[in-house]
């Protein structure tokens, strides 16, 4: 739990059962769904084959999370995640694609040495940041709302990506890239995988440990507040959307790597899976509270649910079922904190 949140609880009985009942619910709703498919199918869910394809397919998910976990602790939403990576991905590709020489534009590879993977990259990152610095001026300068802010920009972003694509997927890639970074291993560890902990790691100390990750918490507790304490605060909400942009970026590159090509229509729902997951970690939607452990366990509890439905023959739609409930507990369970924390 933040420094924030534990200045901010009471420190009461409730207060204590608050904390509990607020940061180790889900996790041990996590447990919990771990013990019962590992129980009902221990050979196949149990696996460590299976446990690896768990972890790369919340890698890129994870990345995404991170960034909106800084947006939505700031009282903010980023709609436009999902679109900004597929923006940067056809980004990326081209500006590789270019430097590499090659004319593949339909399937394979090309031959691209890692100086021209690192440009595409840094290209990726970049455009990243680009959107999210014009996300925050429109919300922190402008004073537009973000919801209709990044709900504008979604739009922007993925019809940006068809048009300078012609709305076709760059399916050529380096091989070195989709090698090395999306088939790769790194320790015996996936590569998708180290990067995405690498990203949380310092996701999450520089939200906990830095004055940057204080104020962000200060912006979203009381926006006013903040600007009277002397916290630049137009500043610090353009950088936490640059954050995200810059995380949406780095996805980009992972998404490029394990699929062998742009997906211009495959994140169409990273937006809602990224807010989802930071609210099931107990992030508050009212900003303010909230931290990077908790987005990690929001993360695997949708991922974990489908795998499992699937390992036992259950329709996957019933996931869908599955979360809606869990995402509306969530949300109770941030209400009644709220209201405990007044109270107290």
């Amino acid at each position: 739990m933040s420094s924030s949140e534990e200045f901010n609880m009471p420190q009461s009985g409730d207060g204590r059962l608050l904390r509990l009942l607020a940061s180790g619910w889900i996790f041990l709703l996590l447990l919990v769904l771990v013990s019962i498919f590992t129980a009902f199918r221990p050979a196949q869910f149990g696996s460590g084959y299976n446990m690896q394809q768990i972890a790369i397919n919340a890698a890129i998910i994870l990345v995404l999370a991170a960034g909106q976990t800084y947006v939505i602790i700031a009282a903010g939403i980023d709609l436009s995640i999902g679109s900004v990576l597929v923006f940067c991905s056809v980004v990326s590709a081209q500006v590789m694609l270019a430097l590499s020489g090659e004319a593949g534009t339909t399937f394979g590879t090309t031959s691209a040495g890692w100086g021209v993977i690192a440009i595409g990259a840094l290209a990726a990152v970049a455009t990243g940041v680009l959107w999210g610095l014009l996300n925050g001026f429109l919300v922190a300068v402008a004073r537009i709302p973000a919801l209709i802010v990044t709900l504008g920009t979604m739009g922007m972003a993925l019809g940006g990506a068809q048009i300078l694509s012609g709305g076709v997927d760059v399916r050529a890639m380096p091989e070195r890239l989709v090698t090395h970074v999306g088939a790769g291993r790194l320790f015996g560890i996936p590569s998708l995988v180290v990067i995405a902990i690498v990203c949380v790691v310092i996701a999450g100390a520089v939200l906990k440990l830095t004055r940057f990750g204080l104020h962000v918490y200060a912006v979203g507790s009381n926006q006013e507040g903040a600007r009277r304490s002397g916290i630049p605060v137009t500043a610090r909400m353009m950088t936490v959307y640059a954050v995200s942009g810059a995380m949406a970026g780095i996805a980009a590159v992972m998404a490029n790597a394990r699929f062998a090509t742009t997906t211009i229509n495959g994140h169409t729902m990273d937006n809602l899976t990224t807010i989802s997951a930071v609210v099931l970690g107990g992030t508050s939607l009212f900003g303010g509270a909230g931290g990077m452990f908790g987005t990690v366990i929001g993360v695997f509890i949708p991922i974990i649910l489908l795998n499992g439905f699937v390992i036992l023959g259950i329709p996957p739609f019933w996931q869908t079922v599955a979360m809606g409930a869990v995402l509306i507990l969530a949300v109770w369970i941030d209400q009644l904190k709220r209201r405990l924390r007044k109270r107290g």
